[in-house]
């Protein structure tokens, strides 16, 4: 077969040192569908070829690595022999293109990695991230067009969401300059399985037939994983609108019902969804997993068009399809489901044990490759990286460098509460079906996380997924630790005991030595984080080269966090009591205020003074998980009314948020030995203080409340609910700092959001 040029295999992403590793690995040269099958697999996406030496931080990955290697999801048991699967994954680039499929078919993908592992879809979470929305922020045209970008993935995610039947019941909203160029959209989804019926993606039984299964296949997506493996240009990547998949929730649902009963039967062997690289991946990594083989036809692949090539073919990434291995002989009973769900079902293959993937296309071979090459060789970089000289900076910064300001800190945290990052999201989460299926006991909005009751146990589960990009940009390690933690706390805030992670690490270009370090100290805090508050990483998803013409992204771990209480019927909310209350503070003893008072990276500095200085608090990780087993036992136990904790923009936000939440006044001082750490009246407000958490308790229950505190953790009352005075009120040493009726509140914090889109113009859909 005649050699392929540097040009074809450069324009799909594969170096000339690459090119020549699988040469020598072939032992000839390759077909052009050959070429784009290792294209794909060896892409960053697929092969994590500058991540895997950076993840072995994690215990879980270094086992899997070493030992049987991943299925698409993690599981963790919760009892009664049920076991929750969930997962984490971006699709950046293609929602930077098309904002409304690329989020869409972002939610289809990660739902059908839950459903293959044999776990019925209970609830989909996201983390998204845009340049900013507000006038004069930018140029008119990039405003402009995170706007559109904004409004097409909401609506992706509420179009797609909303007719799968998977209520979307968590998630987070974040605006920044640096996302202008390339937006953050982060899917996550979890799933329910009975322990004993969990299914692998592990091909094995020569003989076996090779099913396909689901939509047929067109010429979308081509080469899509490729495409989230470079940077996008200085248009966005517009000129990448046909690797963009499109989307059927429709079929993904009929996919859904029929795949869960094929598993029923018993018939199925192994399954896996074609999501990234498509029909190659699946093909490729279930043969990898097992080291067995599999010999495809691809003139029996379903098709949306005639006479498309075996290249298209193997490298369409086409939605809502899956290959499954069947046992031999009992094909028609998978075929028989899905027939009568009316999706398509077809023997391609069948299963070999030579470890070579074979594909033919009319009569010929296409491609003949052995599985591992393209599985377990792709080579890993180490990059070496560097600390820049403003982390050093950032680590000296003090508050007395702050001018003074012009406007008083009432109306700072007034401003604040209107802008966009910390206003109400009810304008992105009312689009969301949050109900569908009955399973959701916390609503988004009325506590720090979502809680489902599932049936079949009495148990809850919590769930957050959260990050801050800006607090990992001034300080990495500290953002991975803060992004854990957080999520956790937020977990244990609703009363649930913090008990898995699954993470999204999204980062710029790896091989640039700022971002190498970014990422090494960002995934060194994770993994620190998880392993001291006994929460695994059990899945997750890097995505780098989020960067275009206007600059790198904010380097941004995403944390999804699952939490269990024994009874979801204990779980409470933020919303303060409309009745007596005394407001306690309750917050651990071993943190380090680094001298900057909770000041540091905090969006008080960033909003109001228009700097970005300072680190945040690292948290006392021991106190963190005092703090977990605290709330845990004190909501089993009904002492709490509410619980929230202190976080982006403070003492003063959170309060805010407690007040217009449970529609009820409280008075507060925060002069006691629970503010020590602020020497001025604006790091009282804003200070960003991880790990404190306030909660409302009637005062006959003090004492109960008291019993509980382990050494490590500092309790206080503050303050109490003013049920007759719909106000918040904030003194310090005798002086009122911040006084305003909730209805003022409000006001501000919930109208930022529908001003600013009741302004846009143009079809989600459209652009």
């Amino acid at each position: 077969m005649p050699a392929l040029s540097p040009q074809v295999y450069r324009s799909m992403g594969l170096t000339d040192e690459e090119y020549a590793m699988i040469l020598e690995l072939v032992g000839r040269d390759l077909t052009l569908t050959e070429c784009g099958m290792f294209a794909v697999m060896w892409s960053e996406h697929c092969g994590y070829k500058h991540s895997r030496p950076v993840l072995a931080y994690f215990k879980r990955y270094k086992e899997a690595l070493e030992g049987a290697g991943f299925e698409n999801a993690g599981v963790v048991p919760i009892g009664d022999n049920l076991g929750i699967a969930m997962k984490v994954e971006s699709h950046n680039h293609p929602s930077a293109v098309e904002p409304y499929q690329g989020a869409a078919t972002g939610v289809g993908g990660i739902i059908r990695d839950i459903f293959t592992m044999g776990a019925r879809p209970i609830a989909a979470l996201n983390s998204l991230r845009f340049g900013p929305i507000r006038d004069g922020e930018g140029p008119a045209d990039q405003v402009a067009r995170s706007r559109r970008i904004f409004e097409g993935v909401v609506a992706g995610i509420a179009g797609y969401g909303n007719c799968v039947g998977v209520p979307t019941v968590a998630g987070e909203v974040s605006f920044h300059p640096r996302y202008a160029g390339n937006p953050l959209v982060n899917a996550m989804c979890v799933g329910i399985v009975e322990l004993d019926k969990i299914t692998t993606a592990a091909a094995a039984g020569p003989g076996n037939p090779v099913i396909y299964l689901g939509s047929p296949t067109g010429k979308d997506g081509i080469h899509g994983a490729t495409f989230a493996s470079e940077d996008l240009d200085e248009e966005g990547g517009a000129d990448k609108r046909p690797n963009v998949q499109i989307g059927d929730p429709f079929a993904e649902k009929v996919l859904i019902e029929a795949t869960l009963e094929a598993l029923e039967t018993g018939a199925i062997v192994a399954i896996q969804d074609m999501g990234a690289a498509g029909l190659t991946c699946s093909t490729i990594e279930m043969s990898g997993k097992s080291d067995c083989g599999m010999e495809v036809d691809l003139d029996l692949v379903p098709a949306r068009e005639p006479n498309m090539s075996a290249y298209e073919l193997m490298l369409s990434e086409s939605q809502e399809r899956m290959l499954c291995v069947a046992a031999k002989g009992r094909e028609n009973e998978v075929i028989e489901v899905f027939r009568k769900w009316g999706a398509p079902a077809a023997v391609i293959g069948h299963v070999t044990d030579d470890g070579i993937v074979t594909v033919r296309r009319y009569g010929k071979i296409e491609a003949q490759l052995r599985a591992k090459h393209l599985t377990d060789t792709c080579p890993t970089y180490s990059i070496p990286f560097e600390e820049p000289p403003e982390a050093e900076q950032n680590r000296r910064w003090t508050p007395a460098e702050l001018p003074d300001l012009s406007i008083t800190l009432e109306e700072a945290a007034m401003r604040l509460l209107a802008s966009p990052s910390i206003a109400s999201k009810e304008w992105v989460y009312r689009q969301y079906d949050q109900q569908v299926q009955t399973q959701t006991a916390l609503l988004p909005g009325v506590g720090d996380a979502a809680v489902l009751a599932p049936r079949g146990t009495r148990k809850g589960l919590a769930f957050k997924i959260d990050g801050n990009g800006f607090w990992t940009q001034q300080d990495p390690y500290a953002g991975g630790v803060l992004a854990v933690c957080e999520a956790a706390r937020n977990v244990a805030c609703t009363g649930a005991m913090p008990a898995a992670v699954t993470d999204g690490l999204n980062f710029g270009n790896p091989t640039q030595a700022k971002v190498a370090w970014q990422f090494d100290r960002a995934v060194k805090g994770i993994a620190d984080a998880a392993e001291a508050l006994e929460t695994p990483v059990i899945s997750g998803n890097v995505s780098f080269y989020n960067q275009s013409g206007l600059g790198e992204i904010l380097p941004t771990p995403m944390i999804g966090m699952m939490g269990i209480l024994e009874n979801a019927g204990d779980r409470i909310g933020m919303g303060l009591p409309q009745s007596q209350a005394e407001i306690v503070a309750v917050w651990p003893t071993g943190l380090d205020f680094r001298g900057q008072q909770g000041l540091g990276a905090s969006a008080f500095v960033a909003e109001i003074h228009g700097q970005e200085a300072g680190v945040p608090i690292l948290p006392d990780l021991a106190g963190e998980r005092k703090i977990h087993r605290f709330l845990s036992t004190a909501v089993h136990a009904g002492l709490p009314a509410c619980a929230h904790d202190v976080s982006e923009g403070g003492t003063v936000i959170a309060l805010a948020e407690m007040c217009m939440t449970g529609q009820t006044g409280c008075r507060v001082q925060i002069d006691g030995s629970s503010f020590r750490f602020a020497e001025r009246d604006d790091a009282a407000l804003f200070g960003e203080v991880p790990g404190l958490v306030l909660v409302a308790v009637d005062a006959s229950r003090l004492p109960e409340l008291r019993a509980i505190i382990e050494e490590g953790l500092e309790m206080e009352v503050i303050g109490r609910t003013t049920p007759d005075d719909p106000t918040l009120l904030i003194e310090r040493g005798g002086r009122p700092l911040f006084a305003r009726p909730i209805a003022e509140m409000e006001k501000a914090y919930r109208r930022t959001l529908p001003e600013i889109m009741n302004r846009t113009a143009g079809s989600p859909a459209a652009d």
